[in-house]
């Protein structure tokens, strides 16, 4: 029967994942230039509007086709499904509204749930491309690749009636696969695509905001306990393990990246603390209902350090990765997916005595990683060989929020009125 205890808590764990997308903007916005932070922040607010309506348009009959008794229309090998009943979510409507007694909670709450999911990844690529992106670019890219790449992956991972990565054994219990290794290898995609900024080098760019960062990481933090708990649907004892995981894994990660820190630099700072935290809440996002506390807390204090030398790899490499999405995001997801091989209660290698569950893992991490570079890269190629995606070189210098938008995101003066006043 319907279970009001339950819908009320998918539908809060679905507002605290939404108001991750604006502390990813104040996390990223404190990170560029302080000429470029009203661009940088409009990138996930214009993530929210279009991926929100694209998602009840559509996107969830993509990504959730075959989960009842509808007509689904499949593509090659099942790797494309839609569902025509659910376009529009109009029998979603009638379903929620006739609050029917068969039902735990009403599906409408499970579509808010998982449309703060496809907001988010989205999201999380705009990093990567910082201070140099148009934002009427962003947007169309933003659309055809959520339409392209995120709709189906989401359905890969997260249809356990038709997905594979279900299907297959493989442990993804809320999104290291669909989100972060998704958005990660995307940002790498448009990094290549777009280019260097100006003057890139190492220490070149600094972050102009900290507080921002902290801030931003703080509310990430905050709403990644309903993004890891909320996906077992339930307040149960698997929530309340995923709940625990989220706290300790991040903590130890920012332990980790900044004990490297020290050691590289002499300091630790307060946007290396940042960073680590959003580290290890990528690395357990996986992992958070497979593993035992202890397990978790070496999985963040391993992804702090592994992801501080990570985002280094940019400089070597010679690619423009503007807020470290890769090193972050792509190398975290899959450092936390691949660790589940090793580690996961029952089925990982210290268990099992079998390497089967991590084969699983790198495939999985590889399908998509694949899959979505690749689409990302050619959709970042056609748009910039068209309408152009990256802004002029004289904008990006001046900064673009001006440029952009007509906006400066700090106006610390006014400039004075001195017209003569007549004196009769």
């Amino acid at each position: 029967m319907l279970d009001q205890g339950q819908t009320g808590f998918l539908l809060i764990m679905a507002a605290l994942v939404l108001f991750m997308t604006p502390g990813l903007a104040f996390f990223y916005g404190g990170l560029v230039k302080a000429k470029s932070v009203i661009s940088m922040m409009m990138m996930s607010f214009g993530a929210i509007a279009l991926v929100a309506v694209l998602w009840v348009l559509y996107g969830y009959a993509i990504a959730f086709a075959n989960t009842g008794d509808h007509t689904a229309v499949s593509g090659v090998v099942g790797f494309f499904s839609i569902d025509w009943n659910l376009i529009g979510l109009g029998q979603a409507f009638e379903q929620a509204r006739s609050s029917a007694d068969d039902v735990a909670y009403p599906t409408m709450a499970f579509v808010g749930f998982q449309a703060t999911f496809a907001i988010i990844t989205v999201a999380l690529i705009s990093g990567a491309i910082a201070d140099r992106a148009k934002f009427g670019a962003w947007m169309v890219f933003a659309g055809v690749w959520v339409t392209v790449v995120y709709f189906p992956v989401a359905s890969w991972v997260f249809n356990l009636t038709s997905g594979w990565a279900p299907v297959w054994g493989v442990i993804d219990f809320a999104g290291g696969t669909a989100v972060h290794i998704n958005a990660g290898a995307a940002g790498l995609a448009l990094a290549l695509v777009l280019g260097k900024r100006v003057g890139f080098a190492k220490g070149a760019h600094k972050p102009h905001n900290p507080p921002f960062v902290l801030l931003g990481a703080a509310i990430l933090w905050f709403g990644w306990f309903g993004f890891n708990a909320g996906s077992e649907g339930a307040a149960d004892g698997i929530a309340a393990i995923a709940w625990v995981n989220t706290l300790a894994a991040p903590a130890a990660a920012i332990l980790g990246w900044l004990l490297v820190e020290k050691l590289k630099d002499g300091k630790a700072t307060s946007v290396g603390a940042a960073s680590g935290a959003v580290t290890g809440l990528v690395a357990i996002t996986p992992a958070c209902a497979a593993l035992t506390p202890g397990w978790g807390i070496l999985l963040g204090f391993l992804a702090g350090i592994v992801c501080c030398f990570a985002i280094d790899w940019k400089y070597r490499l010679g690619f423009d990765d503007s807020l470290d999405v890769v090193g972050v995001h792509l190398v975290g997801g899959i450092f936390g997916t691949l660790y589940l091989g090793f580690f996961a209660n029952d089925t990982g290698l210290i268990y099992s005595g079998s390497f089967a569950q991590l084969g699983k893992q790198a495939a999985a991490a590889g399908a998509v990683g694949v899959y979505s570079f690749v689409l990302a890269f050619v959709i970042g190629w056609i748009i910039e060989k068209t309408m152009g995606f990256r802004v002029k070189t004289e904008d990006e210098v001046a900064g673009i929020d001006t440029a952009v938008h007509g906006e400066e995101g700090y106006v610390l003066y006014e400039e004075r009125d001195e017209t003569p006043v007549s004196v009769r």
